[in-house]
């Protein structure tokens, strides 16, 4: 093939150009083998062709498909829509239209144990990314004011949760979003309401809730989109899907799991009759607490209102009071027999000097003189015995001394 010139303004292609080179490059690609999901399927009666088209469950992106109105309704199991299917065809350019499509030759059911080894492949891969981790899980409030239902209209799953839960809580309050729970559009519009209810301010947790089914049926909540968006909402969630042996994938990435959606209702809010018994309980427990407190209390102030020191204040200072008194009297006793042997002390020692002086020895009526410091003087004694108040004159004529002891008269006084 030749390249063409380039283009400008001035010498434009026309568009048969561009579409038939478009086709030329599409039909170089060659056959391909293609998984999605079916969520669309045409086959007219009297036509040789029919419409599928085909989706990535993963991502927003389909495909048109152009296959044998035969093969399609021959297909076994029949072919439905939410169908997994693995396609092999060639990649076809409609050059009138401008429509890309993948002429299909071959469909191939998916089977369910291809479908559970695929799951378990995602579920290794969700695992490594700490998906599933118990860290990150929150734990729904004790008792939301506005919980957001994910559920299929007027399901039986929708009405165990209101039923139940309102019965266990009459003030509960829901805010549903009906989607598709299986199927091709199951996946986005579940998105689309989770996100709805996690901007919702009022809404405290989500519940999505789904009665059992087949592994097709259930499908969606293992879908890997669905996962990571639960991963990711801010608001607690919880899981409700089928029955308590099956287990989706999202299970494991909500915040809670509930076997069924009645577990699930008696899980997001608590029973009032109970809650009225608990609160009951708490009180009697309480009242006897409190009762029991006083008691030891009272018990308390009557063991110290009977201590002595409590029942007779006065009796610690009178007993003090009284050992003061006893002391002061020993004190008083001992100071006073000190006196009493000073005194007589004093009075033994004037005796002894009375004796031993003068007076004593001039009371009994003599005297001895001594002149000077003369050992041989003569010694003068007077055999008088004077009375009390005699005056004793001495007189020293001739060497010798002469005592002469008379009453006092007035003439003494000369």
């Amino acid at each position: 093939m030749t390249t063409p010139p380039p283009t400008s303004a001035e010498e434009p292609w026309p568009v048969r150009t561009v579409a038939r080179k478009i086709a030329a490059w599409i039909e170089r690609l060659g056959a391909v083998w293609v998984e999605g999901q079916l969520t669309q399927v045409t086959a007219r009666p009297g036509t040789g062709t029919a419409f599928l088209v085909l989706r990535d469950p993963a991502a927003d992106v389909s495909i048109n498909l152009t296959a044998p109105t035969t093969m399609v309704r021959g297909a076994v199991p029949p072919l439905a829509e939410g169908a997994r299917v693995v396609v092999h065809g060639r990649p076809s350019y409609f050059f009138g239209r401008g429509t890309l499509s993948l002429r299909v030759d071959e469909i191939r059911p998916v089977g369910v144990g291809e479908l559970l080894a695929r799951i378990e492949r995602l579920r290794a891969l969700l695992a490594a990314e700490g998906l599933f981790d118990p860290g990150r899980k929150r734990r729904p409030p004790r008792l939301p004011r506005c919980v957001g239902l994910i559920t299929s209209r007027a399901s039986a799953a929708e009405h165990d949760v209101v039923t139940v839960a309102t019965s266990r809580w009459p003030a509960v309050r829901f805010r549903t979003c009906n989607t598709p729970t299986q199927g091709a559009q199951a996946v986005p519009e579940i998105l689309d309401a989770l996100r709805a209810l996690d901007r919702d301010p009022d809404v405290e947790v989500i519940v999505l809730a789904r009665g059992g089914g087949s592994v097709e049926d259930l499908l969606p909540f293992s879908d890997e989109a669905l996962c990571r968006g639960v991963a990711a909402c801010r608001t607690p969630v919880v899981s409700a899907i089928g029955h308590e042996p099956d287990t989706p994938l999202v299970d494991h990435v909500a915040d809670l799991r509930a076997a069924t959606p009645t577990d699930a209702a008696k899980r997001i809010v608590p029973d009032l009759a109970e809650e009225t018994a608990h609160l009951a309980q708490l009180r009697r427990r309480a009242h006897r607490a409190l009762h029991a407190w006083v008691e030891r209390e009272e018990a308390g102030l009557a063991a110290l209102r009977r201590r002595p020191v409590l029942a007779d204040p006065l009796g610690p200072v009178t007993a003090r009071a009284d050992a003061v008194a006893a002391l002061r009297a020993r004190a008083r006793q001992v100071l006073d027999a000190g006196l009493t042997a000073r005194a007589a002390d004093v009075r033994h020692l004037r005796a002894s000097l009375t004796a031993l002086g003068p007076a004593a020895t001039l009371a009994r009526g003599y005297a001895i003189v001594q002149h000077g410091d003369a050992v041989d003087a003569p010694v003068l004694r007077s055999a008088e015995t004077p009375a009390a108040g005699d005056h004793l004159r001495v007189r020293l004529a001739d060497g010798a001394v002469h005592a002469v002891v008379h009453p006092v008269t007035d003439r003494d006084d000369d």
